[in-house]
Formats: C-alpha cells, structure tokens, sequence
C-alpha cells in the first residue's frame, strides 16, 4: 500500500513539473510571436535602436496590469547577446518578472504587451542578479517608434532602458518608471528542469536554448544579427 501512496505521489510530482515546463514554454513561444509581430509592423522598433540594445525583454499578454494601484504583475523572456560583453548572438533566455510602479499608468481590462529594451551592460548584469527599479536603479525612457526614427534622440542617449507597449494593435513608447524587473528563477527552473539562475543562463550559457525559443532567437537574429553599440 505504502509503495501504491508513493507512486501515486511521484506520479502527481511529475505530472505537475510537466505542466509548470509546458506553461512557461508557452510563454517564450508568444514571446517569439510578439518579437516577430512587432518587428514586422510598419510602424516598429527603430533598426538603429535595436542595434544598440544589450538584451530584449519581452511580457506577452499581460491582462489587467495595473502598475501600482492594484498590485498586479508581468511574467515574461528576457534575452541577451552571448558573451559577457554582449557583443554575440542572440542566447538561451531566461524568465523575468515586471512588478508594481507608478499610480499613474493603468491599463486593466485588455491584453497589453510590453517589449524593454537594455541599452547598456550596467542595465543588463544588474536585472540579472537583483531587482531593478526602472527609473531608479537604471534610468528609463518610453522607446522611439517608426523605421527612420533616430536612436540618437536625447531620451534615448540617456536611457539604459527603453519601455515599449502594443495594445489592441497600438504600438508604442510607454513610460514604466517606478516598475521593478527582476530574475524570475523559479520560472527558470521550470523551464530549464533544473534550478538556474538568471546570470548562469545568460553570462555562463549554462543551458542551451530551448526548441520553444527557436522563434524568438531566429526573428532577432534576423533583424539585429551584430551589436552596433560601442564596445
């Protein structure tokens, strides 16, 4: 009987590992959709922008965000250029949480997506190993939008973050100040079947990329192949 209880309870276990694997590569995989959506449109993330972007950040489908009144949160991807100064193709990723912020920005009762864009190293290491307050911790701005837009605007030479949104087709720049990004590694762990950390994953490839991230990696390869920043 003992032995039935304990199959019956590593049965259950796995079964629920299973489904916590599957949620979360469900998650890279619309994050690739929304990347590859996005990038299509005419009306996108400025090429000279993207080029000059450590890592890419991507929340699919955050329904009633509320950011401050409301507590609500945003799970998503974020990826990076491989190698520790970022100067490789696009890597493995690693999940990320968007919590809290200003009182002033509510977007509750509709699908938002939100896209972040890390233009500097500082920014990308630092939401690798803590949580980072955006406008605080790491300066941020609402993103450029258009093909000929410039990336050589005063907001963005400031920013270490650029904040971008999409919501019933409306694509935009969007301010997330007082938002907080962080590693979420219990997420990792279940994407990956083994706990690991933000940082290993991106700075150490301490796992390969997943078949669910295929589009994702493939669009920005694709749109932005070399950092164009300075080294």
């Amino acid at each position: 009987m003992r032995k039935t209880w304990l199959s019956i309870g590593l049965a259950a276990a796995l079964a629920t590992s299973a489904a916590a694997q599957e949620k979360e590569q469900e998650r890279v995989e619309n994050a690739g959709t929304v990347m590859q959506e996005i990038l299509n449109a005419p009306d996108s993330i400025p090429r000279s922008v993207l080029d000059k972007a450590d890592c890419v950040v991507v929340l699919p489908s955050v329904v009633k965000f509320a950011i401050g009144i409301g507590g609500s949160y945003g799970r998503g991807v974020m990826t990076c250029r491989r190698g520790s100064n970022f100067r490789g193709k696009w890597g493995a990723p690693t999940m990320m949480a968007l919590e809290g912020g200003s009182a002033g920005l509510q977007l509750g009762g509709q699908a938002t997506d939100f896209v972040l864009l890390l233009m500097s190293p500082r920014s990308a290491t630092g939401i690798l190993t803590s949580k980072v307050k955006l406008g605080g911790d790491a300066s941020a701005a609402a993103g450029p939008v258009g093909r000929d837009a410039s990336a050589e605007t005063d907001a963005t030479m400031r920013a270490e973050i650029l904040t971008y949104s999409r919501a019933r087709g409306l694509f935009a720049g969007v301010s997330l100040e007082g938002s907080t990004l962080r590693p979420d590694n219990d997420a990792n762990k279940n994407l990956y079947g083994t706990k690991v950390d933000a940082k290993a994953v991106v700075l150490q490839g301490a796992q390969p990329a997943p078949a669910c991230a295929s589009k994702l990696l493939s669009t920005l390869d694709k749109a932005s192949p070399i950092n164009k920043s300075k080294a």
